[in-house]
């Protein structure tokens, strides 16, 4: 039995000799993998700003030929749009838009030397007063030339957005300004009551509720609602006074809510040029002494 182990023992250590270059390179390759791993572990993800902007890992802001950046603000304006996992829209917020991320191209287009001006792109109704304000303070504060044309429509906060523009372009019939506030909501009370709901208020503070379209509003609640609408609406002025260098009395003669198209707009000093993108891409040229190749 003795002699029968040895054996065994014998065949073992001949095998693993045979063996032994191979299971050294395993061993270099799997301790070579775990040490980039870590490595790659300690890097900062320089995509982490691009996922907040809505893009993929593999997307790429720039193209290598660009000289103009094109930036779109479309549909609803918010100062930042929900996403799921894979960055796609949460619904409801498909057709929409935010500070956040036209900013952030904003600054990227900054930061590019390839890149000679920004163009910005506007076929929106509006949305929420801080992101059309975000907006328009970093599109001033850029260093390079910010040029707008209004498709559609560019009002309310998308009119705000692009009123720091360099210069503004409106076709004939787009619709421009709409300078105004609205909280206004669809009350659900005689609904509820003939649907047999009845609403159970369970909260502190004299107006947590207030808003609620499941409960009636008071007077002193539409007076709060209506305090700070005023507030809104006076910034809303001021900000378009000064952006556009208009005399803030002119601004609130016209700053009833309505919208005017493009002729009216250009002769209340709202916008500068009519146009669409081939004029504002030729005014580009003449600004930055170049052919335009913009990237979007």
């Amino acid at each position: 039995m003795e002699e029968q182990k040895l054996t065994k023992k014998q065949i073992i250590e001949s095998f693993l000799k045979r063996q032994l270059p191979f299971i050294r390179w395993i061993l270099i390759i799997v301790i070579g993998i775990t040490i980039s791993c870590g490595v790659l572990s300690l890097i900062p993800n320089e995509n982490s700003e691009q996922e907040i902007a809505g893009l993929s890992e593999t997307e790429t802001l720039v193209d290598e030929n660009c000289n103009v950046s094109g930036i779109t603000i479309h549909g609803d304006i918010y100062t930042y749009v929900p996403t799921d996992k894979d960055l796609n829209k949460i619904e409801g917020y498909e057709d929409s838009i935010s500070s956040e991320n036209v900013n952030y191209y904003i600054r990227q287009a900054e930061n590019d030397p390839k890149i000679k001006a920004i163009l910005v792109e506007v076929d929106s109704y509006g949305g929420v007063p801080v992101a059309g304000e975000e907006m328009a303070i970093d599109i001033k504060l850029a260093s390079k030339p910010v040029i707008a044309f209004i498709r559609s429509a560019g009002t309310s906060s998308a009119y705000w957005a692009v009123s720091t523009a360099d210069r503004i372009f409106a076709s004939k019939n787009s619709y421009v300004g709409s300078i105004g506030v609205t909280m206004s909501y669809l009350q659900n009370v005689n609904k509820n009551k003939k649907d047999g709901l009845e609403y159970v208020q369970l909260s502190t503070g004299k107006f947590k509720d207030s808003g609620n379209p499941d409960k009636a509003i008071t007077d002193e609640e539409k007076a709060i609602f209506q305090r700070d609408l005023k507030i809104l609406y006076e910034n809303f002025i001021e900000a378009v006074s000064v952006n556009r260098n208009i005399p803030i009395e002119k601004v609130r003669a016209i700053a009833d809510g309505s919208s005017v198209l493009g002729e009216k707009a250009k002769e209340l000093g709202l916008i500068d040029e009519i146009g669409g993108f081939n004029e504002a891409k030729k005014y580009i040229e003449e600004k930055i002494g170049e052919e335009v190749e913009v990237c979007w």
